[in-house]
Order: C-alpha cells, then structure tokens, then sequence
C-alpha cells in the first residue's frame, strides 16, 4: 500500500516536506481489530504538533493522520462487530483501557491509557490502517466521505467544546480562532441556537469574511473587543494572549473553554497581561477540553446529519499531504482540508 510517513520530528518552517510517500506492506488485522480501507483523511493542525514534535510520537517512523473515513475491508478474530463493506470513522480516539472509573463513567477521553491515532498509532494518510472494531464508528450514509472526515475531529472536538461552554438560545459566544473547528462550530451554533449571537476572532482578514459569510454576527481581529460581553467563548489558539483577550470579553459568570493540545511556551509572557479583577474576578471560568470520546462522535454526526451541516473541504491527493500540511500551517484556510488516498 502507498502510505505518507514521517521518519523523524520536522520544522516545516524549514522542511516543506516532512513526509516521504512509500510503499508498505498491506497491514494484518489482529484479534478484535479491522482492517481499514481508506477512502478519506482530513488534514489537522494537530497533526503539525505530531510532525513538529509538540505532542511528539509514540514511536517513529509514523503515519499520521487521525481524521479517517473508509471501508471495513478484513475483520481479525473477533471483531464482529462490523460487517465487510462498512463504512466507518477512526477518530483521535484510537483507544482507551474501557475499565477505569473515567472510562467507566463515560469520560474515555481521560483515561490514563488514552491512544491517539496517528500519534500512539498509524492513522489514516495511507491506503490502509487497522483498529480495535469498537473504536471504528458507523458513518451515516447521508455524509459523503470527503465531508465526514473532518467530522470526525473538527466537527467532534468542538461539539465537545460548544457542551462545555453552556450557550443558551440568545445567547452570546465568542469563537477565538477560526479554523476547520471554529467553521464547524459556527455552524452548530446557528443550527441548535437560532437566536444565538456568534462573535469571531481570527488574525486573518479572509477567515474573518468567511465567518460572515457563514453568519457570525461580527468579526474581528484578537484583541478587538466585541460589540457586547460574552457569556461564553471557545478558544481553538496556540497562543497565550487571545484567552486573556478572551476572559476580557467575558460577562460575569462567563465561561472559556479552551479547545487546544497544547500552548506556546514561547507566548506565555503574556499571561502577564491579566488582570484579576477585570479579567478573572465575578465567577468567570477558564476550562480545558481534552481529546474526545467516541460518543461525542457518533452524536456529533447524528447532529450534522439532522441538521444538515456539512463542511467546506478542500480535498488534496494522498501524495500532496505536504502541500496540504503547509496550507495548514500558513493559515490558507477555508474550512477544512481532506486527502484522497
């Protein structure tokens, strides 16, 4: 099978192409696994933090690639619970221990034995992957697979994000950054709460019109303040200054969830900036949001399905995931990017 592969950690500031397409053996299913034939894989910029070593792999070399659409081409032993021919979604959850109180109470996402795909394991930027069968999700057949692929971290993360964050119909909320995430959201929100006001932050002029486009009720760059308080923001930044900005324009009794694998240790000077009183004082939170479940999949999609959100994608061939990474990373964004194995 053709597969991209990281062989070592790559600044693509000064490597633009991180990842050597190779030919490799077909992989084995193994007891309760499937074998996955890939028909699409989106393109996150967590998958940059993987090949920049900010959340570093488990192991190298690697396949990267934690968005993956495609079909249940061989099942191992025991794996029944999906029949050949079906399409299916791995996700950033490749698995979890399935026995630990978090597990247990339904927050797998949290479990000490947490795998990411294309981290802890080989994910989808290739013709080919395996998965423990009751980490592969069933994919509505009203989603092509193009679209789906970014449902599947984008869409999910945020609608873990948009939970957290406690909107209510006519309410205010800020979405700092403006990502395949932050387009996903914007459409939830417009979806589930339609008298809901949302107010988007982005450094770039053209994800700033794209939110309008999308309906955002105002757009600004980080730092500007919004036309009224927030009574709750979700931020998807690298960076340090935009929460501060955030917790800024909060209301009283305002929450910040913060949707991002990591910070910038290079930005946390200006943690500096906060203000106790202004930014911080009355009740307001400041929370994370860490990796997702597979129920906040499935539900995402059942969601995006009946509400008929489907994202913009741009779509690449296997082969250009180098040029689809760059496009990421240098913010020439609108939507999401996907690639065609």
């Amino acid at each position: 099978m053709k597969a991209m592969v990281l062989r070592g950690l790559r600044d693509l500031r000064h490597d633009r192409e991180p990842l050597a397409l190779v030919e490799l053996p077909e992989p084995v299913p193994g007891p309760g696994e499937v074998l996955v034939r890939v028909s699409a894989c989106g393109v996150c910029h967590t998958d940059l933090d993987v090949i920049e070593g900010r959340t570093p792999p488990a192991r190298l070399p690697l396949i990267p690639g934690h968005q993956v659409v495609g079909r249940v081409a061989v099942s191992g032993a025991g794996a029944s619970s999906h029949r050949e021919g079906e399409r299916v979604g791995i996700a950033w959850i490749y698995g979890a221990c399935g026995t630990c109180a978090r597990c247990r109470s339904g927050r797998e996402n949290l479990c000490p034995e947490f795998r990411a795909t294309g981290r802890d394991a080989d994910g989808g930027y290739a013709e080919y992957m395996v998965v423990r069968g009751d980490f592969a999700i069933p994919i509505p057949d009203a989603i092509g697979d193009l679209e789906a692929a970014p449902l599947l971290c984008a869409g999910a993360i945020g609608w873990r994000a948009l939970r957290l964050a406690g909107l209510a119909d006519g309410g205010a909320i800020g979405l700092i950054g403006f990502g395949a995430s932050g387009h996903l959201v914007l459409r939830a929100v417009r979806r589930r709460f339609p008298r809901a006001r949302a107010h988007v932050f982005s450094r770039t002029a053209g994800e700033r019109a794209f939110a309008l486009e999308l309906g955002a009720a105002w757009a600004g760059d980080f730092g500007e303040a919004p036309p009224e308080l927030l009574d709750c923001a979700i931020d998807t930044t690298p960076a340090w200054a935009p929460v501060v900005a955030g917790l800024r324009a909060l209301r009283p009794g305002g929450r910040l969830v913060v949707n991002a694998i990591r910070k910038e240790e290079a930005d946390k000077a200006a943690l500096a900036a906060l203000d106790y009183p202004r930014d911080l004082w009355l009740e307001k939170e400041l929370v994370s949001v860490a990796n997702i479940t597979r129920a906040d999949v499935a539900e995402f999609l059942a969601f995006a399905v009946s509400a008929g959100i489907r994202p913009e994608v741009e779509s690449y061939p296997l082969a250009e995931a180098n040029r689809a990474l760059l496009d990421v990373k240098e913010r020439r964004i609108r939507g999401a990017k996907v690639l065609r194995p």
